[in-house]
């Protein structure tokens, strides 16, 4: 056998190979313990297209100094996302506290296909030129 043949061989298989990938990303939503219901509403809507378009979402409570004291208070706010997105998500971390960051992360459910993201419009065509002038000259 024809040793560059087999390497050709070999270079399609892996490429036809990676054309069936699906790269997994994670976007990370950032909540404070004290947010307010409507940026609260607007950033679960941000989880909630993340977890449409087939991505996993990290919600994440950063506590600065004193806030360590009201981690109940951040724990419930990331309960209350879990319970807000249980129709579209699965947890797949609990509410975990590493230092002085508490994050959970969810995952799309695997019975909803994820919709295709949104592919940048082609460019309109070009308009065709005005018929030339009886004369025969065209001014620019």
């Amino acid at each position: 056998m024809d040793y560059g043949k087999f390497l050709y061989q070999n270079e399609k298989r892996d490429r036809e190979a990676k054309k069936k990938q699906k790269t997994i990303t994670v976007k990370e939503v950032k909540f404070s313990y004290h947010v307010d219901d409507h940026d609260y509403d607007t950033k679960k809507n941000h989880v909630l297209r993340f977890l449409d378009e087939g991505d996993k979402v990290k919600a994440t409570i950063f506590f600065r100094g004193r806030e360590m004291t009201r981690q109940s208070l951040g724990r419930q706010i990331l309960e209350r996302l879990i319970k807000d997105v249980e129709h579209k998500g699965l947890v797949e971390f609990r509410p975990r506290q590493e230092g002085n960051t508490l994050h959970l992360i969810l995952a799309p459910k695997k019975d909803a296909a994820p919709k295709e993201k949104p592919v940048a419009k082609a460019a309109p065509a070009p308009k065709p030129a005005p018929p030339a002038p009886p004369g025969g000259v065209q001014t620019a």
